[in-house]
């Protein structure tokens, strides 16, 4: 046997994908060098680890052992280089956050200069939505979640970012009464929903229950930028986080409707278990986002202001 690494993670990326063409994409190479590294790994076992059926690549029981035992070798991998870089006196190691999908428009601004300082750290990050985000919290997958509320079930720590405003939004060509109704806002008028599990979804439920609304038609969808579009496209309104709708605000392609008892104001929160051993790389991050907030805050998100 004389297969490489560069081999393990091409082998190990089509596993956890299932598909030549996103492993290359993921792995920035092209789908013909792909190709030819899963063949040249093949060639060393006298099993097949993968087999198409119907044009869909399937991993066989035997290469998914052999993916088990490459995601094994890799990571051991890692651990060498992290502790050569440890010896060196350089922050090293690896960091996991789970983020509620509107996250996706926070986290990233609280990471990027700490990731540039600290270039031996790696970053896994997901994107999902809340239920998901608090599961993979609870079974100890990840250092951190981002999520606006706050789980119930779990005794976490935390770390206050910022707020979270929701407004309700239409697109900006709508025509509405001048003081429109809220009848006319909720009963006549289609609103969009995120999917069941979203926080945003939550949020806007609870908000028409509380007022004891009806609503008659509705659609659902399972992003906020898949929300985002339907609106600016004219398919209905919706009680939307302000964060993520910047530029289609400022382009007048969206407007905010002012309704009593909104924006809901929550705060986006950096959450760990209270049980949980932190890592060097986590405490070290937490550290930087203690000095770090507010000016964070201030040079990349003044721009709230602007809307209430």
């Amino acid at each position: 046997m004389n297969y490489t690494l560069h081999q393990l993670q091409i082998f190990l990326k089509i596993t956890e994908l299932q598909s030549i063409t996103k492993a290359s994409e993921e792995l920035h190479l092209t789908q013909p060098a792909v190709s030819i590294q899963l063949k040249n790994f093949q060639d060393q076992f006298p099993i097949p680890l993968t087999e198409v059926v119907g044009r869909r690549l399937f991993i066989t029981d035997f290469g998914k052992e052999i993916a088990q035992a490459a995601e094994r070798i890799l990571n051991q991998v890692q651990e060498i280089n992290y502790r050569t870089m440890a010896y060196q006196g350089k922050l090293s190691g690896r960091l996991k956050i789970s983020v509620v999908s509107t996250g996706k428009y926070v986290m990233p601004y609280f990471m990027s200069d700490f990731m540039a300082e600290h270039t031996g750290v790696d970053l896994i990050m997901d994107v999902t939505n809340k239920t998901k985000v608090v599961r993979s919290l609870e079974l100890n997958e990840v250092d951190f979640a981002l999520v606006s509320v706050l789980p119930d079930k779990l005794k976490v720590d935390g770390v206050e970012l910022m707020p979270n405003k929701l407004f309700y939004l239409s697109n900006y060509d709508r025509e509405l009464p001048k003081s429109p109704s809220k009848k006319h806002l909720f009963e006549r008028t289609p609103l969009i929903y995120r999917e069941p599990g979203s926080a945003t979804r939550n949020a806007m439920e609870g908000f028409i229950e509380k007022n004891n609304f009806k609503v008659n038609k509705t659609m659902e969808l399972t992003s906020n930028e898949a929300v985002k579009q339907a609106v600016i496209a004219g398919l209905g309104c919706s009680i939307m986080p302000l964060i993520g709708n910047k530029n289609a605000l400022r382009n007048k392609d969206l407007k905010i409707i002012p309704v009593k008892g909104l924006p809901i104001i929550t705060n986006w929160n950096l959450i760990w278990l209270q049980s949980k051993n932190l890592s060097p790389a986590a405490v070290a991050f937490l550290e930087y986002l203690r000095e770090r907030k507010e000016s964070i805050i201030k040079e990349k998100f003044d721009w709230i202001s602007d809307f209430g």
